[in-house]
């Protein structure tokens, strides 16, 4: 069956293909201690058929050389380890002799790598490393890598053939690389091992069950059209485990993560190059991801006004419907800072030409300033394709710059943007940039997970190497653009965007929302669980469409899920008409201002964590785990989350639910909404407040409150 477009093959198949060419690690020789390098001895096997008990297997099989005498194989490859922290160290494995790191400098790890050598001690047939939180051991022969915490316990380990303890089972995927019968490519397999009970978090915003052990993860970026499949808008190649360690493979290729579902006591990362590159952090949760975003970057502090109510849908078509919404918050005294207008400001509905419709918007600047008096920004939707009905596309294709089909020909439909090219960006911005000028405060980055895996780019590289990174570069060109134009209109770095698409790198340019949710309330718990894994990688700001997108929502539903959106770092009301809470009924209106109350009396306290969250690279809508590690039921719950480091959340995931069981860490709790007091470590029955919704604070917790205010005042 062809290959979906824009889809690659998946990477796992070539290794389980038995007319490739296997080659499995064997030993480490010529290793200098002083330098961290050194060789890797691989055997070439093949996969050999064996009938068994009424069942075919394909066990592998040492093989003599298959390569003719001029022509060697490739038995001995280069690796090396580089120590950066006490806490960090890298490894990379290369399965060609010419091979190389990616050359993406100042994309993914955009500063200089730090050094801090650990100590060296020969050991009977290796070297240990000795860093303050951790150490490494290197053997020879056989090739064994192992990583231990300081106090000497096993974090993982390297799994070679010789660690399978199976009679015809051929998993797990040895530590390998294959040779393509088809092409000659090689790809890499790294595989490590997991423990009894060991539990897997991150990979990006992923929508499955937040502990990743016995899943299969594909990190390429695609428009997952809802919240409830396992692909992603915003996949990122870094998890965590419960055993104290974290892992960053630093590539923009397409990755398989293999968390024990083909063997559960293994881990098997396949990537889609010669070489892969891996950093691994050691430490708490809170260490681990301090030490990742010192290396690929942190969130920036977002503008204070972005912290308050987007009201959006998708789409108000005319100006005198956003001065109508505009009008109607204010009446009914709704607290709201920004409103979204999606993708009907154009002459043509969703046809991109970052222009207003002179009929509908004919003085777009004058109602922006009216908007900005009256204490509204306005947030503008926009994307990176251009369809050959547009009029700009001429241009597109006469300039450059659009990314090439595979034979170097303009596109015969849609253009993409080329971000790779400097030019195009520069282009492109000039477009944003126009916008600011009118008045707009920010620019949703919508889209940008489509660059074509065929595609030719003016990096030199196909869609193997920029089909993930061009999320980054998407992100990237939208946050400078809008930081130069806001700070340049006297208001400071005030930059922020509301991105859908994200990669390894993008939570330096905040905001990102968790895409096309769908109007049920399986929905609205995995668009949690996808909010919570995405912390996990360094995103200190995340939102979602309240209530869901794709739908109009249930009132009942949109009840439940608003205050949900209302304790995550930034709330927008977006999807399917209607979504202000007039069209409803008038309690209604009464139930939706309640909740976005909550929300600005609680801003001090939710600007002064997300400064914290800022500085230290953590999320602030986080796992329980995140702040109670040692608690073993806090790993795994995920239906509840910390908001902050002083306050429990637990939304009402039921329909007409007004009560839930809710896991309270070690500690002393006092219910927010009615005064009553809790012990932790156990499991409460509670009963939601007024507001559908249990919120619980740390007892003796610093809560600053503020009166709730119609819009968001420089002065929190």
């Amino acid at each position: 069956m062809d290959q979906a477009y824009n889809r690659p093959e998946d990477l796992c198949l070539a290794f389980g293909n038995s007319e490739n060419i296997f080659y499995l690690a064997k030993e480490i020789t010529d290793f200098d201690s002083a330098r961290g390098k050194g060789n890797i001895v691989w055997d070439e096997y093949i996969r050999r058929r064996s009938f068994s008990c009424n069942q075919t297997f394909f066990p592998f099989e040492e093989t003599e050389s298959t390569h003719t005498n001029y022509h060697l194989p490739p038995q001995s490859l280069p690796f090396k380890v580089e120590f950066l922290t006490e806490r960090a160290l890298r490894l990379t494995f290369y399965a060609s002799a010419n091979g190389r790191e990616e050359a993406i400098p100042n994309l993914m790890i955009p500063g200089e790598l730090p050094k801090s050598p650990w100590s060296a001690a020969a050991s009977e047939d290796g070297m240990i490393y000795q860093g303050d939180g951790a150490s490494l051991e290197i053997n020879y022969k056989p090739m064994k890598i192992t990583l231990k915490d300081s106090e000497g316990k096993t974090l993982t380990r390297t799994f070679c053939v010789r660690d399978n303890k199976s009679i015809l089972n051929s998993n797990p995927l040895p530590f390998s690389f294959v040779q393509k019968v088809g092409d000659t490519r090689r790809q890499i397999a790294a595989t490590w091992a997991l423990a009894p009970g060991e539990r897997i978090y991150g990979c990006g915003e992923s929508f499955t069950g937040l502990n990743k052990r016995g899943q299969k993860i594909d990190l390429w970026t695609e428009d997952a059209a809802g919240a409830q499949t396992d692909k992603m808008y915003k996949p990122i190649p870094f998890y965590m485990s419960s055993r104290g360690y974290g892992v960053f493979v630093h590539t923009a290729s397409l990755l398989s993560f293999d968390f024990g579902r083909a063997y559960d006591g293994a881990q098997t990362i396949c990537g889609g190059g010669e070489v892969l590159d891996m950093f691994f952090f050691i430490g708490s949760p809170k260490e681990i991801l301090t030490e990742y975003t010192a290396l690929t970057g942190r969130s920036t502090m977002p503008p204070l006004w972005s912290f308050g109510l987007w009201m959006s849908r998708i789409t108000y078509f005319s100006e005198r419907e956003v001065r109508e919404t505009a009008r109607k918050l204010r009446e009914n005294r709704i607290p709201c800072d920004v409103i979204h207008i999606d993708t009907g400001w154009f002459e043509q509905n969703w046809m991109c030409d970052w222009k207003f419709a002179k009929d509908r918007f004919p003085d777009p600047k004058k109602m922006m300033d009216d908007l900005r008096a009256d204490g509204f920004r306005v947030s503008l939707w926009q994307l990176p394709y251009i369809e050959p009905e547009n009029i700009l596309y001429g241009e597109v294709l006469e300039k450059g710059y659009f990314v090439k089909q595979p034979d170097g020909e303009p596109p015969s439909g849609r253009a993409v943007i080329d971000m790779s090219n400097p030019e195009a960006v520069l282009w492109y911005q000039k477009l944003l940039e126009g916008l600011f000028a009118l008045g707009a405060s920010a620019i949703k980055a919508d889209f940008g997970e489509g660059a074509p895996l065929a595609g030719l780019y003016f990096s030199g590289k196909t869609g193997l190497a920029e089909h993930n990174l061009y999320p980054l570069r998407y992100n990237q060109a939208v946050s400078n653009i809008t930081q130069k134009c806001m700070k340049g209109s006297g208001q400071g770095s005030e930059a922020v965007i509301w991105a859908r698409s994200a990669w390894a790198g993008s939570q330096r340019y905040p905001v990102h929302w968790g895409g096309d949710a769908e109007t049920t309330d399986s929905a609205m718990l995995a668009t949690l669980r996808a909010g919570l894994s995405l912390g996990l990688c360094g995103f200190s700001f995340w939102s979602h469409d309240i209530g869901g997108f794709s739908h109009i929502s249930p009132r009942e539903l949109y009840g439940r899920w608003l205050p949900f959106g209302m304790l995550t770092s930034h709330s927008r009301c977006h999807g399917v008409p209607p979504t202000e809470p007039w069209e409803y009924d008038e309690a209604f209106v009464a139930e939706f201002r309640k909740a976005v109350e909550m929300k600005y009396v609680l801003m001090p306290y939710i600007v002064e964590q997300a400064r914290m969250c800022s500085e230290k690279g953590h999320p602030l809508m986080r796992t329980l785990f995140f702040d109670f590690p040692e608690d073993e039921t806090a790993w795994l719950v995920e239906d509840e989350y910390m908001f902050g480091e002083d306050i429990l959340v637990a939304p009402l995931f039921e329909e007409n639910a007004r009560e839930r069981d809710v896991y309270l860490p070690p500690g002393e709790y006092t219910d927010f909404q009615t005064g009553k007091e809790y012990s932790g470590r156990c499991w409460r029955r509670i009963r939601a407040g007024e507001i559908p919704i249990v919120i619980l604070t740390r007892k003796n917790a610093d809560i600053k409150t503020a009166p709730a205010a119609q819009h968001i005042v420089v002065s929190i």
